[in-house]
């Protein structure tokens, strides 16, 4: 597999994105299916994992954790704190953005625990909480660098403004937010800025949540957890809207000799190499699929044809609901 630069780090083009593996998605895979999706990206030469406090509320950490753990040498770890589940005064466990300094600290420390390391290779803050000043939780972070705790540290879902204050106070190593063919944001600002400080991009949810691997025709049999149900895009006539685009896009991936998925992460790889998508997936068989387009190679012509159907003005519906978009700092068109 192609390698590409990740601050200090050299890992593969096409990084492995865990949070199907616990969350998100309807009832996860069992442990033992999530494990062999994790070993056979060992196989296939992945070297980044993507995992969070967040996803499972700790369980996709204490999955990934002992899969990963005879082969930390060998990987990028990376994880996210900033955002976790706490339990409430009613004793239920519910989602809760704090970047106070002494919570990112205290999300690491579990974190460390969970994935049974010692240091976390690159650490970002899941969500800017935007009642604490960027430059206090980066400068947490700071100290869980010097601590020795995490090398690297990283955001997400952060514009171009926010990415400035917080390198001023220690350096980024990587910027991740939601990149694909239907959600162009970064292409605003936050890629330009990456490439002006140094800092690698990240894209997740880089197949559009299932949608470019044309895998999502009935959006009415959703698990009543599947976090898509409550996604614009993803309601019945909005997605009716973006099937239709789906015949033309089949096509251009038969003309690159690839399928809808692999030419979706191709076109990201095309796009910068400073670019890494990590895709998610709890199938070795779509694993395998995805890390295949790492040999995909388009042309500038099919590039543009590409980018003309699927784009943010051609897509029907926000990526986000009103609540979520406010939860996050990205530009929006």
């Amino acid at each position: 597999m192609q390698q590409r630069k990740l601050g200090p780090f050299t890992v593969s083009a096409i990084g492995l994105g865990c949070m199907n593996l616990s969350h998100a998605y309807g009832v996860p895979p069992s442990a033992e299916q999530g494990g062999k999706v994790l070993r056979a990206a060992l196989d296939a030469g992945v070297t980044l994992f993507d995992t969070a406090a967040l996803y499972g509320f700790g369980k996709n950490e204490e999955l990934v954790g002992p899969v990963l753990k005879p082969h930390r040498q060998d990987i990028t770890l990376c994880s996210k704190g900033g955002m976790a589940g706490v339990t409430g005064d009613d004793g239920v466990l519910r989602r809760v953005i704090d970047g106070r300094p002494e919570t990112v600290i205290k999300n690491c420390e579990d974190s460390l625990r969970r994935l049974q390391t010692d240091v976390i290779d690159l650490y970002y803050l899941h969500r800017w909480d935007k009642k604490v000043p960027i430059e206090e939780s980066v400068g947490a972070m700071k100290r869980l660098v010097e601590q020795g705790k995490v090398r690297t540290i990283g955001l997400s879902e952060v514009s171009a403004t926010t990415i400035r204050k917080a390198h001023a106070v220690h350096p980024i190593t990587a910027v991740q937010t939601e990149y694909s063919l239907w959600t162009r944001n970064p292409e605003i600002a936050v890629l330009d800025a990456c490439r002006e400080l140094g800092i690698t991009f990240v894209a997740f949810s880089p197949v559009a949540r299932g949608y470019l691997c044309d895998a999502v025709h009935d959006v009415t049999s959703f698990d009543a957890k599947d976090i898509r149900k409550a996604m614009p895009r993803f309601e019945p006539a909005n997605y009716a809207h973006n099937l239709a685009l789906l015949p033309a896009y089949r096509e251009l991936a038969g003309e690159a000799g690839c399928t809808p998925a692999q030419l979706a992460l191709a076109w990201l790889l095309h796009k910068g190499e400073n670019i890494i998508p990590i895709p998610g997936t709890t199938s070795v068989e779509h694993l395998k699929e995805d890390l295949a387009a790492d040999a995909v190679r388009l042309t500038p012509a099919l590039l543009q044809r590409v980018e003309a159907l699927i784009n943010e003005k051609t897509v029907a519906g926000n990526r986000y609901t009103e609540q979520a978009n406010r939860e996050v700092d990205t530009e929006v068109f």
